[in-house]
């Protein structure tokens, strides 16, 4: 969904937003540090495949997916993470790295970290890595309708 599309849907939906530009940066968490960001408002999406098909995982930028905690919470009887080969078909209309964490759109189930629901906001990757979207977590959750679970090797971490 390339950025006009994406702010166009959140326009559509009367969603209040903010949009960044920030230097040229690739990880979330520089991405939160050049946008004075916490890290835990950064959200960084991560495709994987369970059972073969392209799911979405969306946490909170200091995190880390663990996988078999995926496994677990989705019954899927293989997970493990998409190549970018796998993936960016299905993101054209974005820079590699830089997908909206809005599967929904992309037909992806979408898979959010527990912890990231504590925030009031949450800011992604606009499908730039020179752009970011903000937004109330309450509102991205409404559109996308993400299954909440436990998915990081952080998340005692993110709840002390």
């Amino acid at each position: 969904m390339h950025l006009s599309k994406l702010k166009a849907f959140l326009d559509q939906e009367d969603i209040k937003y903010i949009s960044i530009n920030h230097s040229t940066a690739f990880t979330a968490q520089e991405i939160a540090h050049l946008a004075h960001i916490p890290g835990n408002e950064m959200a960084k999406t991560v495709i994987v495949k369970t059972d073969g098909k392209l799911a979405m995982v969306v946490l909170p930028a200091p995190e880390h997916i663990d996988l078999d905690l995926l496994k677990s919470a989705t019954g899927a009887s293989k997970v493990n993470l998409a190549t970018e080969l796998e993936f960016m078909p299905e993101f054209s209309d974005c820079e590699i790295g830089a997908m909206p964490p809005f599967g929904n759109i992309y037909d992806m189930d979408v898979y959010v970290e527990k912890s990231l629901t504590k925030d009031k906001m949450i800011a992604f990757n606009a499908c730039t890595h020179n752009e970011l979207i903000k937004m109330a977590y309450a509102d991205f959750e409404r559109l996308v309708k993400p299954m909440v679970v436990r998915i990081s090797t952080d998340y005692s971490l993110a709840t002390a």
